[in-house]
């Protein structure tokens, strides 16, 4: 009895010996021994291939792989794929930092549309785990959001011939299919964290507009076991429970912002970051960024590769305000503009100008497609639209936005306005402005907000048409912040005018092909808010276009302030109808007031220093608001100005050292409705 029962002892361990090894995985990445480009695979001691910007990174246990979404993967060229028979298991453990452009591996045997298997992960959070049974893909897929960002999850994906495939999240099932028929044998090798050829991003606004690339997964992945048999849910359960959940090392998204703000008046050459993975795909040097900051004031303008150096107003809690470009579009190809320019191939920053009275920034880009095609390119001087914008900025936190390119390069059709709110990652639209999100006024005084409303497309607010225009000359938008971003723009401006959906307020909507994007694509709707988007897009303006010698141009007034609505149709006002200038002592000249420069042009025409005395004629209709002036070739190395007769600390004065001479300028903080005389002396 006593032999009988020692055999049966011997004959149970031996099962569960049996059973344990045949529960134990084919292949094991565990991501502890990276080197030289290479990963070991455990199972097998084989060295399997690492390409693009991976980096190791505190793993579920011990080490994991970091893959940047754009060039790392793992590529199974050593380690075989085993056999499938009846039964398969894909286990591994997956921390996002975002979600990919469109359907993503976090692994797969893929041979084409023929046969493999992959446990894949979708651009709303989705994963699915797929199987090709008859030259079909079969597959179980859960519903969105089952794959939370900065988290680390796990994933286990079960395959079982002629009866069903199961997904579980966490050590809970979460979807289920059945299926009939089973994997034939597979020869690829394993892929993991990226497509195995290139796709197009989900969502996109037209096909023609967009590309396929290679694309993957962006976050950290471990404990990468593949089965060949079917683990069972209590299996499953304790994995997950035999684990302490770790935060992973993944930071929240946030657009670059500047540690220590000076809060001085200045352009500055500097090199902003976003995240790792993003930032290592530049190649670039040092300091290829400019940001403008201001007296006092946490608001800055800043042209960053990121926007494709568009420049943005960002206010001091971190809200984003850009603009469009010149666009241009056709039906073969998309929008021509700035946001396809992904690596700044044709789009360049530059200080011009950086003195304590006046700051001019110079972007210089071409209109190019998602093929990088420009835009009426000339077959015979193979020279093609370029457009230069100017940025004159004053210490007032504002600017004027000078618009120019040559005659006969652009043409029609095109469009050279077009606010967009941007959205940080995670961000709602209710977190950036208030549902009055917009007010547009005139400079006689009219007023009119426009609103995030029931249905926009039923009257009084809509529907939208884009025969309607209207003449106002001023917007601000009503940020959720101190500082609120505007435009002024002159007189006979068109403006369109569009309310926007309630049902979209408390939402992250709008589009994130831009800004930071790198997928080749002129418009993909956000659906989740896992990436930078821009946002409203309204009020859209056609500004007056101006023409001069062999150029063409227009010019707008921004700025990001605490202004109110009454205040800026006031300051707008003193740069559309600016008050007369008149000179009334020296050898000096007036050009008059340049509204593209928003400053009164004067010239000393003997260049030797002397007192300038002129009166600004303000008024009701055209009052005086914070005037600059440029006064070519002072002849001296500064100045004091006097605000009749009383001495002026609040001025500010700069000097722009040119070939030809020194030019002074004048900043000065004044507002009146009547006659002022300003005196400038030399130092």
């Amino acid at each position: 009895m006593k032999r009988k029962t020692e055999m049966f002892l011997v004959m149970l361990l031996i099962v569960g010996v049996l059973r344990l090894f045949a529960q134990s995985p084919k292949v094991y990445w565990d991501f502890e021994k990276i080197q030289k480009g290479k990963v070991l695979e455990v199972i097998n001691g084989k060295w399997d291939l690492l390409e693009g910007n991976y980096t190791e990174a505190t793993g579920m246990v011990g080490k994991g792989l970091r893959l940047d979404g754009f060039t790392a993967c793992l590529k199974g060229n050593e380690t075989k794929t085993p056999k499938v028979g009846q039964e398969l298991t894909v286990e591994l453990w997956l921390a996002l930092g975002e979600y990919p452009w469109n359907w993503c591996p976090a692994l797969t045997t893929e041979e084409g549309d023929t046969s493999g298997y992959r446990l894949t992960i979708g651009p709303y959070g989705q994963v699915s785990m797929e199987t090709c049974i008859d030259e079909q893909w079969k597959s179980c897929t859960t519903e969105r959001g089952a794959l939370p960002l900065r988290k680390w999850t796990q994933l286990v994906g079960i395959y079982k011939a002629n009866q069903m495939i199961e997904l579980y999240i966490d050590g809970e099932r979460k979807a289920f299919s059945e299926i009939k028929g089973k994997l034939k044998p597979i020869a690829a090798d394993f892929l993991v964290g990226m497509v195995a050829s290139p796709r197009k991003p989900s969502d996109i606004h037209r096909t023609f507009g967009t590309l396929k690339d290679y694309y993957g997964l962006e976050g950290i992945i471990d404990e990468i076991k593949i089965y060949d048999v079917a683990l069972s849910p209590d299996r499953i359960k304790s994995d997950y429970l035999q684990n302490k959940i770790i935060l992973p090392e993944i930071k929240p998204r946030r657009l670059p912002t500047i540690e220590k703000n000076p809060q001085k008046f200045g352009a500055f050459y500097t090199k902003l970051k976003y995240y790792s993975g993003w930032d290592n795909l530049w190649p670039v040097g040092e300091d290829p960024d400019v940001v403008v900051t201001f007296d006092n004031s946490l608001v800055k303008m800043v042209f960053w590769r990121g926007t494709r150096y568009s420049p943005v107003w960002v206010s001091e809690n971190e809200l984003w305000m850009a603009d469009q470009s010149v666009e241009a579009w056709n039906d073969e190809e998309g929008c021509f503009e700035h946001m396809q320019d992904r690596h700044c191939r044709f789009s360049q920053v530059r200080i011009i100008e950086n003195s304590p009275a006046r700051v001019v920034v110079h972007w210089r880009y071409a209109p190019v497609s998602v093929n990088e095609n420009t835009w009426k390119r000339d077959p015979k001087t193979g020279w093609e639209c370029w457009v230069d914008e100017y940025y004159y900025i004053y210490p007032d936190r504002t600017a004027i936005r000078k618009v120019s390119w040559k005659k006969g390069t652009l043409e029609f059709p095109r469009q050279f306005q077009e606010s967009e709110v941007l959205l940080q990652p995670e961000q709602k639209v209710c977190d950036v402005v208030e549902k009055d999100f917009v007010l547009v006024a005139d400079y006689n005084g009219r007023i009119k907000k426009v609103s995030f409303v029931e249905d926009p497309n039923k009257p009084p607010f809509g529907p939208f048409n884009w025969d309607k225009t209207y003449d106002y000359t001023v917007q601000r938008f009503n940020f959720r912040a101190k500082n609120k971003p505007f435009i002024c723009f002159e007189p006979d401006n068109k403006m369109w005018i569009r309310y926007e959906s309630l049902k979209s307020y408390e939402l992250a909507t709008g589009c994130n092909h831009w800004p930071v994007g790198q997928a080749r694509c002129d418009g993909r709707t956000t659906v989740v808010a896992d990436r930078p988007s821009h946002t409203i897009g309204f009020p859209i303006s056609e500004p007056v276009v101006h023409e001069t010698d062999d150029r063409e141009f227009w010019f707008g007034l921004y700025g990001m302030n605490e202004m109110e609505i009454e205040s800026l149709i006031e300051f707008g006002r003193s740069w559309a109808y600016p008050a007369n200038l008149v000179i009334n002592s020296g050898d000096f000249k007036s050009h008059g007031y340049d509204k593209s420069e928003r400053c009164y042009k004067i010239e000393n025409l003997k260049g030797n220093a002397d007192t300038l005395v002129i009166n600004l004629k303000g008024s009701k209709s055209s009052p005086i608001f914070n005037p600059a002036f440029q006064i070519k070739d002072w002849g001296g190395n500064g100045a004091k100005v006097y605000l009749d007769n009383k001495e002026d600390n609040d001025s500010y004065i700069g000097i722009n050292r040119t070939l030809t001479g020194n030019d002074l300028l004048v900043f000065l903080r004044l507002k009146a409705e009547s006659n002022v005389e300003i005196k400038i002396k030399p130092l």
